[in-house]
């Protein structure tokens, strides 16, 4: 799986995360007072201007000390009420329709159907509940206005505090609501879908002789029946040893448990090992140049998406990572690995043979060791003796760093050396890599190997994944709100998915206003359709492109700059995680319960002044 981005520690990334926030908001706010001043100046003169903004900011600290549940609760619920009255149970309605016809459209042949659901049910829940927090929030409280049932409440003792946040967790409780079933119904329709059974013919099976341990032994070996006789996908390979034991081999990211009966038959249990949530250690990658210096990354082999570098085979390059904290009491038996490595040919060869490679466990040096002491020679270090491999491209490879092996002192005699005791240090090792063909490259990023710590819960993995669609709702719902008490529904509708848009293109851009994208800003774009020149095509200059330019250099910079106070809606999609079997850190799931706490705050305290503005000139 791809991890472009560390995944820092809560409380290591919180000071910097919450030093951030202050300045935008202090920044922001400041900003936002000094459009309003400029507006009142306008309308009623720089000293009456002045008044009335320090008189709001007053008001509205007044009104935020005397704040009460109660009312906040009362609010929550009429806007609750509110929602089912207008008939939102429809989404839900689609949701099922999707379930109920989505089994006749999902390959279970693919190699991996298990990602293949799971990225289904989480994209479906997750457009349509952010559909259900935008209609909900832009349309309500315009409605309301229009209506003049908004008076009936304002006249009441109730503070504008109250209003704006009893409706941004009256939404939230009704998204929340179908959240939680729609999450119970969409692990149902996994396990369901995926559920499936086999079955052993004794009468299909042929005796072969086969060596193990260096014994020729007869077994039977042969296929299981398909797993659905209507829309057959797969099956097994199957071996009966002759002491009665059964192997099945794994297909479509599973395996089967197998069973004797009292009648001597076998029975083939569920599937295992699709559902998987694992922990993994990832370690810090560094690399070694062709000619054997420390470099910091590989060699560019013309991709142009640079998350991987490359190391080429039958050189000095090595991919290097280094583990920490590993103990003994966690791993007493070994340490496993699971290797993702990409490989790049620049000649074919025998395209169905893989790349060889070496795997190498290394003891680790000094930090405060210069970088050109021989000591950091592999020469002068223990090590394990190399393992050659077979790099499994597109797939988790695994192997086993066992406890005791073959192992290479300084001087280079052999000695059978612990893992522990001779080569980890403080809970550190390296591992290195190495690429063994000439003219072919392994590629490598910091988290194509990692070390499975043990095996998580999918249940509660499935759970957090469905939390990140909950914070997305969170924050769409609280901007939908904000929107909607200064705007009419149409246009906070339209101002709600541009939020969205540029906080989920952020990265965009930010490349568009820097000019790392192809293809100029907005105005640049619009003259390369209308004359039908590419992205990668100069445009004709003229007295216009300098005033083309320059209009977009403004646009850009204007949406750079809004984008940067939008969340990224990306970051919060974790279905990847998910999707690939890997538990997803409780770390993430803090930050984004910040980032979104965060934004409620802010924007609820927004949407409190355009409230009490748009109040007074009702």
């Amino acid at each position: 799986m791809v991890l472009e981005r560390e995944i820092l520690p809560f409380f290591v990334w919180l000071p910097a995360a919450l030093l951030m926030y202050l300045a935008t908001v202090l920044l922001v706010g400041a900003l936002g007072v000094f459009v309003g001043y400029l507006f009142t100046a306008v309308r009623n003169g720089p000293g009456r201007a002045a008044r009335l903004i320090g008189h709001t900011l007053r008001l509205g600290w007044q009104e935020l000390r005397s704040v009460s549940l109660r009312r906040v609760y009362a609010m929550s619920r009429l806007a609750f009420q509110e929602s089912v009255r207008r008939k939102v149970v429809v989404v839900f309605g689609l949701f099922l329709l999707l379930l109920m016809f989505a089994a006749w459209f999902l390959d279970r042949g693919t190699d991996h159907p298990a990602r293949l659901y799971l990225s289904f049910v989480l994209t479906s829940t997750n457009y349509l509940i952010l559909i259900l927090a935008v209609l909900l929030g832009t349309f309500s409280l315009p409605a309301d206005i229009k209506n003049r049932t908004i008076y009936t409440i304002v006249t009441k003792p109730v503070r504008g505090w109250e209003i704006v946040l009893g409706r941004i967790l009256g939404f939230v409780a009704i998204g929340t609501l179908f959240l939680v079933v729609m999450s119970l119904l969409s692990y149902l329709f996994v396990i369901r879908g995926l559920d499936h059974r086999h079955e052993i013919v004794m009468s299909d099976l042929t005796e072969t002789q086969v060596e193990q341990r260096g014994n020729m032994v007869t077994v039977r070996q042969g296929e299981t029946s398909v797993d659905n006789p209507r829309r057959p996908t797969h099956r097994h390979e199957v071996t009966i040893n002759p002491d009665g034991s059964v192997a099945v081999e794994a297909n479509e990211d599973h395996i089967h448990l197998v069973s004797l009966n009292d009648d001597g038959s076998y029975e083939i249990g569920a599937p295992a090992g699709q559902l998987q949530a694992r922990i993994p250690r990832y370690g810090k990658l560094h690399f070694l140049g062709r000619d054997g210096k420390p470099k910091e990354r590989g060699v560019n082999v013309g991709n142009e998406w640079g998350y991987r570098s490359y190391i080429e085979g039958q050189t000095l390059a090595t991919a290097i990572w280094t583990f920490d904290g590993i103990t003994e009491r966690e791993f007493k038996e070994g340490v496993p690995l699971e290797m993702t490595l990409r490989v790049f040919r620049t000649y074919k060869g025998e395209i169905e043979r893989g790349i060889f490679g070496s795997i190498q466990v290394v003891e680790t040096v000094p930090d405060d060791l210069p970088v050109d002491d021989p000591r950091r020679d592999l020469e002068q270090r223990r090590r394990f003796e190399a393992v050659n491999f077979v790099a499994q491209e597109f797939t988790a490879d695994q192997h086993t760093i066992p406890r005791k092996y073959q192992g290479i002192e300084p001087d280079g005699s052999l000695r059978e050396m612990d893992l522990f005791q001779d080569l980890i240090h403080d809970g550190k090792f390296e591992l290195w890599i190495t690429c063994g063909e000439r003219a072919q490259y392994f590629g490598a990023a910091q988290a194509d190997i990692y070390i499975r710590a043990r095996e998580g819960y999918f249940g509660l993995n499935f759970v957090k994944s469905f939390l990140g669609i909950w914070f997305q709702m969170v924050i769409i719902t609280s901007f939908s709100v904000v929107f909607s008490t200064f705007l009419n529904g149409a246009v906070s509708l339209l101002a709600t998915i541009a939020s969205f848009v540029l906080g989920f293109f952020a990265n965009f851009v930010v490349g568009l206003q820097t000019g790392k994208v192809e293809g100029g800003g907005p105005i640049e774009a619009m003259v390369r359709l209308f004359t039908q020149k590419n992205q990668t095509l100069t445009i004709d200059a003229g007295a216009a492109t300098p005033v083309m330019k320059a209009f977009d250099y403004v646009l850009t910079l204007g949406m750079r700059a809004i984008s940067s106070v939008m969340p990224n809606y990306g970051d919060f999609n974790t279905s990847r995680f998910l999707a690939y079997g890997f538990d997803i850190d409780s770390s993430l799931i803090g930050q984004h319960a910040a980032i979104t706490l965060g934004f409620v705050v802010a924007l609820t305290t927004v949407g409190y002044f355009f409230f009490k503005t748009r109040e007074i000139a009702a």
